[in-house]
């Protein structure tokens, strides 16, 4: 345990970069071999706004991320933070801090951009994807970059986290989200048993539903247990989820990336809420 987090501790981009691409990549042979749902659109068309937002994610981060290592720095000179709270052995050290990371960088982050009508319209952009794959993890306005990275900026200073355990977590996460974006067709009770503890393709799709309430579920993105301990998991047959938002149904305008950095700034319309 210690040496992966000596490792993580000095990353390096090329390493980071790895990460991500691999991760993409392996997702979506994956998905031509075992999709979800009919590759009848076009993959690498789709991928295009996608791979942009990726893009700018990628250097909304690396421009910040100097707030992220003062802070992780500072923390562990002036032993401040939850994690400081109580000696702990150095595995349990890094699983709460990994857990409690994703929680309030990844879980409540998603929750408040859901719940706050402005920063729901930035994060539009993500569920405005009419075609959910491994390409829609990273389909992020960069306002929405910039509200992550405030989240996660927030729980290092709150926890106390060394920097890491910071990286591991981002590492996972990237990962972890390419893997429940995924356009692939895991066995069901694979799926099943998997989603007690991590957000598995299905459980995510749900999130992705056109209309409430699951529009407002599965909000988790490494851990499940965030959503069933706070009573928003939802569950919904594979064959009815249909992507996207409803109040915002233009395909055409949802592949565009022009519309797509306008989306935030149009009125706010709130999804309909079907029947459950």
């Amino acid at each position: 345990m210690e040496n992966l987090i000596q490792y993580f501790e000095t990353i390096p981009s090329l390493h980071r970069s790895i990460i991500l691409v691999g991760g993409i990549t392996l997702f979506w042979l994956i998905e031509g071999l075992v999709p979800t749902r009919s590759l009848s659109y076009k993959k690498w068309r789709h991928a295009l706004p996608n791979f942009f937002f990726t893009a700018t994610s990628v250097l909304v981060n690396f421009f910040l991320a100097f707030l992220l290592l003062n802070t992780a720095d500072w923390t562990q000179a002036n032993g401040f933070g939850l994690l400081h709270i109580v000696a702990l052995p150095l595995w349990l050290y890094v699983v709460l801090g990994v857990l409690l990371l994703d929680f309030i960088g990844a879980y409540l982050a998603h929750l408040v951009e859901h719940k706050v009508k402005p920063l729901w319209m930035v994060h539009l952009v993500h569920h405005s994807d009419h075609h959910v794959d491994t390409t829609t993890a990273n389909r992020h306005h960069p306002l929405e970059s910039l509200v992550r990275f405030s989240f996660t900026l927030l729980a290092v200073f709150i926890l106390g986290a060394p920097i890491g355990v910071v990286m591991l977590y981002q590492s996972l996460s990237v990962v972890l989200s390419q893997f429940n974006h995924a356009n692939i067709n895991l066995p069901v009770k694979l799926d099943q048993w998997l989603s007690y503890v991590l957000v598995t393709p299905h459980m995510h799709k749900v999130h992705h539903h056109y209309v409430l309430p699951y529009t407002d579920s599965n909000y988790g993105n490494i851990f499940s247990i965030w959503d069933r301990l706070f009573g928003t998991y939802m569950h919904l047959d594979a064959a009815r989820i249909v992507y996207g938002v409803d109040v915002f149904p233009n395909e055409e305008e949802n592949s565009r990336v022009g519309s797509l950095l306008k989306q935030p700034f149009q009125s706010y319309q709130k999804p309909t809420t079907q029947a459950q």
